[in-house]
């Protein structure tokens, strides 16, 4: 249980709103908190730039600013270019427009009064991204970065494709955020205006699943705001920070190794949370540790950070399978440099009878797939919350080419990413490859480990895809994502194959038949020898919160995820219900609420009969003078040749409908 803090060595005193001039003329609005006393001794500032307004659907997680001042640092929120209270028009996450606009932000905070002139940004996902993509801009005033859930790779690891394949989350995230950016301004903050602001957002409303289902290779969309282009770009000192069972863990170790700036990444058992309130736990003293970070970097006051391991992780004890944990077993492992040189490539070949360190005669297994592979699955990206992670992957397991150990002779830990060597053949010019890597208990019972996925025209890189010729041999690589797990004696290191993980990803156009060469296919694994001076880590606290401002909830944040098959029709249908649920905040008497309905269904045997759903509504209130209502239908749907795109959304001011909108699109499929 978190302790609470409602004291801090500096009285607070909020400002709001705030009115943050651009070049153009457009007026971003921004909270900011202050320590006492910044008349006479100005202090560092540390920026938040976000969408997703600063004054009600965010304010339940504001404890940070109100630490960081009490601590010492002006904290600021400020709301992006066409969303929350700010001006102007939101075209598209992370545009040029947006990390202009941030570095522009920093500049007018760092010649503020109260400021000293230093300034940090930080965020976790979306703030998370445009602050390593801000930093490399060299705002003038940037020391250090605090990244939390991002990616430096828009391509390789975010909500649109993961291995060339096109994950679900690109049309649920799309149609969320698209309908996010609908909601209004507050007629409280920019006045009578706000009606005709409403307007002109719902009328150039962009279709954010359009927009990124156009870009379905690595290109210019994907390379804008990817540091990883450039990792030299980046002189500030950053702070990366991941959980285990997040989407986005791959980045820390992929900064870890690329930058040349001061750096220090930190990877825990969490889902998409800030590290002080995340689970499953442990949950850190992550606002100490956060404050620590920018003591170093924004007044120079040496608190020993960087005199600790570059990269430090949760070394992830073995658990049985759950839909949700509340805590996973464990300890801190650190490692001074990454790559590390102690970690060995441990090589196990593929052979008709399992896995094994020596090959064994080749053999062709051959596999054909269901579209019901990867149903057990799971979100990619969970945020702590009921059935979002993968149960007992038993069921799942019987649909795949499995490959496994002997009974461990002894216990082996693994950190980093494990990666597989195969060669392999399909009947089809196009296909997919669903990679697990799961640990076997002695009684059956197999935990997913981690996983990776691989579209196989895009073996050769993300930028041309080329088509299978069936028939033929290709050796392929799949990477699986980056994982610290320890797998005890007696146990069975299980690898599987499929070709399929719905409704993960997108269904490949046909179900190919694939052979499988045992013997020459290997599978490495990163296995890290123990280390004594893992036990010396510095201790991290445990959970220390700040309390949420006074508020009622009507009904709580809720999230459910269910499967149902006909066995007439053959279909499958995975219902998810994302209910964000229904609160007030007293301080504004701001009334709101939000969620959606994702749908997914399949008939068997019949991988273009995939379709996906996103029924999604956000509401904002005000007594009786103040009420709003957005809501949209986003359905997808495909061809052999073409993704059939529909749109439908609606906007209502004290419950008349005045506005709606309809987009429909068919968009060429490019091995996809």
């Amino acid at each position: 249980m978190a302790r609470v803090v409602t004291r801090f060595p500096h009285k607070v005193t909020k400002l709001d709103p705030v009115w943050i001039p651009m070049p153009d003329g457009v007026k971003l609005a921004a909270t900011i908190w202050l320590p006492a006393g910044t008349e006479d001794d100005p202090v560092p500032a540390v920026l938040e730039f976000i969408p997703y307004r600063r004054r009600d659907f965010t304010v339940m997680g504001d404890g940070h600013h109100t630490y960081m001042a009490g601590h010492g640092f002006a904290a600021v929120r400020c709301d992006t270019r066409g969303n929350g209270d700010s001006e102007g028009l939101f075209d598209d996450e992370y545009s040029k427009q947006e990390l202009d606009d941030g570095y522009h932000v920093l500049e007018w905070l760092a010649a503020q009064p109260w400021c000293s002139g230093n300034t940090g940004m930080m965020g976790i996902s979306w703030g998370g991204f445009n602050c390593l993509q801000v930093a490399a801009l060299r705002p003038p005033s940037l020391k250090a970065v605090y990244s939390v859930a991002s990616t430096d790779d828009r391509y390789a690891d975010d909500v649109h494709y993961m291995g060339g394949c096109l994950l679900n989350d690109n049309l649920n995230w799309g149609g969320t955020m698209s309908t996010f950016a609908m909601r209004p301004p507050d007629p409280e903050i920019v006045g009578d205006r706000w009606r005709d602001m409403w307007l002109e957002r719902l009328e150039n409303a962009p279709n954010l699943a359009s927009i990124w289902l156009n870009h379905q290779t690595r290109d210019d969309q994907w390379k804008h705001g990817s540091v990883c282009e450039n990792y030299d770009d980046i002189e500030a000192a950053v702070y990366a920070v991941g959980g285990w069972a997040d989407g986005y863990t791959n980045t820390v170790f992929r900064l870890a190794g690329g930058l040349k700036a001061p750096f220090r990444g930190l990877v825990g058992p969490w889902t998409h949370a800030y590290p002080w309130k995340a689970i499953p736990g442990p949950a850190i003293d992550g606002l100490k540790d956060l404050c620590r970070w920018w003591d170093h970097w924004l007044k120079g006051n040496d608190t020993g950070m960087m005199d600790e391991p570059r990269l430090r992780c949760w070394m992830q004890e073995s658990a049985p399978p759950q839909t949700s944990y509340d805590h996973r077993p464990g300890r801190w492992v650190g490692e001074a440099n990454w790559p590390s040189e102690r970690i060995e490539r441990f090589m196990l070949h593929l052979n008709a009878d399992g896995l094994a360190p020596r090959a064994k005669r080749s053999r062709t297994l051959i596999h054909r797939g269901s579209v019901l592979d990867g149903t057990s699955h799971g979100d990619w990206c969970p945020y702590g919350h009921d059935a979002e992670m993968p149960g007992d992957q038993r069921e799942e397991d019987g649909r795949s080419l499995a490959f496994d150990t002997a009974p461990l002779a002894r216990r082996t830990e693994i950190l980093g990413q494990p990666v597989l060597e195969l060669d392999v053949s399909s009947d089809m010019p196009q296909g997919l490859l669903y990679v697990r890597l799961n640990d076997v208990a002695p009684d059956g019972a197999s935990t997913r480990v981690t996983y990776g996925l691989l579209n196989l025209t895009h073996r050769n890189g993300h930028e041309s895809p080329a088509d299978l010729e069936p028939g033929t041999t290709y050796r392929v690589r799949v990477t699986l994502n980056d994982c610290a797990h320890v797998f005890p004696r007696g146990h069975r290191v299980r690898l599987t194959v499929q070709t399929g993980a719905w409704p993960l990803i997108w269904q490949s156009a046909q179900l190919p038949t694939i052979k499988v060469e045992t013997g020459s296919s290997v599978f490495m694994l990163p296995v890290r020898p123990r280390d004594a001076a893992d036990s010396k880590l510095p201790s991290l606290g445990t959970s220390v919160v700040v309390a949420p401002p006074a508020s009622e909830t009507w009904r709580p944040y809720h999230r459910e995820r269910t499967m149902s098959r006909d066995y007439v029709t053959g279909e499958a249908c995975i219902k998810m219900l994302k209910d964000r649920g229904h609160h007030r905040l007293e301080e504004t008497d701001t009334e709101f609420s939000g969620g959606g309905v994702e749908t997914y269904t399949v008939r068997e045997g019949e991988p273009l009969s995939a379709r996906a759903r996103l029924d999604y509504h956000a509401t904002l209130k005000r007594g009786d003078a103040w009420d709003t209502r957005v809501e949209a239908i986003y359905e997808l749907t495909a061809t052999e040749d073409s993704f059939l795109l529909s749109c439908r959304a609606e906007a209502h001011d004290q419950g008349v409908r005045f506005w709606s909108k309809s987009w429909d699109e068919e968009i060429p499929r490019h091995g996809v």
